[in-house]
This record gives C-alpha cells, structure tokens and sequence, in this order.
C-alpha cells in the first residue's frame, strides 16, 4: 500500500507521522536563503560561559534546548532555535513552547502539542541512528534536502550541521562545544535514557539537565563520527566548519579565536 500510495501521490512525506506537503514546502522555502554567509552554532557546555555572547548581536546563530537560561541571564536569543529530543520537549515543554526566534525548528511529531506560527518550521527527523533494529543504528547520515528529512545523529549539533548547510551557510563556528561529560554516580540510568538527581556539571547552567530531567547516554564516539562526516561533506563543497570553542576537547576542527573574530568588524 505504502508504495502504491507513493506512485500516484509521489511527494507525500512517510518517514514521520504529523509531517505534511505544507511543512515541505515552507522548509524547501528556506534553501540557500543565506548563502554565502557565516553562522555561529552554539552548544551547552560550561565554557559558553565564558563567551561575550553580546558579539552575536549581528552575526546568524543557532541555539538549542534550554538556551532560554541565557536569555534571561543576558538577553543572547539565535537566530535560529532548535530542538531533536522529545525528553528535552517533555521535560520543558512550557519553557520551549513559550520561547521566541526568527526561525524555529521543531521534530513534526511534537506539532501536536506546540503552538504554531510562521516562524515555527516542523521537520522530518529521521531517528534511525538511535534505534537498534535499524540497518542505521548509530550509522551517521547527511541529509542535502532537509524538506525532506534530517537526520539525527547522537547530537542536535548534527541537526545544526545540516540546517546551516542546507540553509546556504558556508562558514561555521563552534562555541560552547566542550565535548567532555561527567557523569554523577546519582544519575538514574535506564538503557540509554538517565534521569538526573542533582544539578547537571555538564552544561552552562545547573538546571540544564537538572534534577528530574531526563537525558541520554552522551556517547562521545557517535558524537565525533557524525561531527567527521559534516567535516567531510562541508569541505567537499568548499565550506569550513570551525572550533571557535574556549578550552574543551573536540579537536578534529581547526581551532580560532572566538574574540578575534569580530575585530574587523569592530575596526
């Protein structure tokens, strides 16, 4: 049925239910609508603390999960918002449901429960990589029509990757990428998913993946093979993905200076 259904309807969506033509198109809508330009991704490690997150105020960034902790200490709010885990969306759906930015990414089967806008984009998240009966267990993809699908791959940095190439970028920074985790001996583990009993070490805020919340087993090693193959594919096509992280242990970008960045546009 499923085949027949795709002969003579053939631009229906399957992968995800609650994603639709109409969702296709508003994302096709945004392929290379910033070509040529440079973004900032953002990740939740302690050292974003560290960063002058005020810089960002003219450059195009992304920012994910409970990234709303910044906003209220700093007032810092991307560009671009995203979020792939559904404990993330249960355990703060409120928080993330109320939160406000120029272009907001959403897994298609949370649509049910968010508030819809046109700022707000459902996409087709494939989650293959999680799930252990898949050919595409913890295989990391690439998608190049992300109207279509994207595809998840241990981090919602992957789901960034993918965005901002899909989206025209061709200079990519990193900050807050501390890429280190550890892991409280309080920490309630269920197979892949742990819940938290305590204020969380790991990211730029305690209550990040604080007490109560759930969160998955970080697994570092999937975290890098997924970041080689956005290396891989950003440089084939003349795009640079940069480390611009103070301090942490992700090495495989080449590392810049997060302040001198903006000299020129300073000067």
């Amino acid at each position: 049925m499923k085949e027949f259904l795709k002969k003579i309807i053939p631009n229906i969506i399957f992968e995800q239910p609650g994603y639709f033509q109409r969702d296709r198109k508003r994302v096709l809508a945004l392929k290379n609508k910033f070509k040529g330009e440079r973004c900032f991704i953002l990740g939740n490690g302690p050292s974003l603390n560290k960063a002058d997150l005020s810089k960002l105020e003219n450059e195009y960034s992304f920012a994910v999960n409970s990234i709303y902790y910044k906003t209220r200490e700093n007032g810092y709010k991307p560009n671009f918002y995203v979020v792939e885990d559904k404990h993330v969306i249960n355990d703060n759906l409120k928080e993330i449901d109320s939160y406000q930015s120029d272009y907001m990414f959403f897994p298609s089967n949370s649509k049910r429960r968010m508030t819809k806008s046109d700022n707000r984009f459902f996409i087709n998240l494939d989650y293959s990589f999680y799930v252990s009966s898949s050919a595409n267990y913890e295989k990391s993809q690439f998608s190049f029509d992300c109207e279509n699908k994207v595809y998840c791959g241990q981090s919602v940095t992957m789901v960034n990757l993918q965005l901002a190439y899909y989206l025209g970028f061709t200079e990519v920074y990193l900050i807050g990428m501390d890429f280190s985790y550890a892991v409280p001996d309080s920490v309630i583990k269920n197979g892949n998913v742990w819940e938290s009993t305590e204020d969380d070490p790991n990211h730029f805020h305690p209550n990040y993946f604080g007490v109560g919340k759930k969160w998955h087993d970080p697994k570092l090693d999937n975290v890098l093979q997924s970041y080689q193959l956005c290396k891989k594919v950003f440089e084939q096509d003349g795009r640079k993905i940069f480390n611009a992280t103070n301090g942490g242990k992700l090495e495989l970008f080449e590392r810049v200076d997060y302040d001198r960045l903006f000299e020129s546009k300073q000067s």
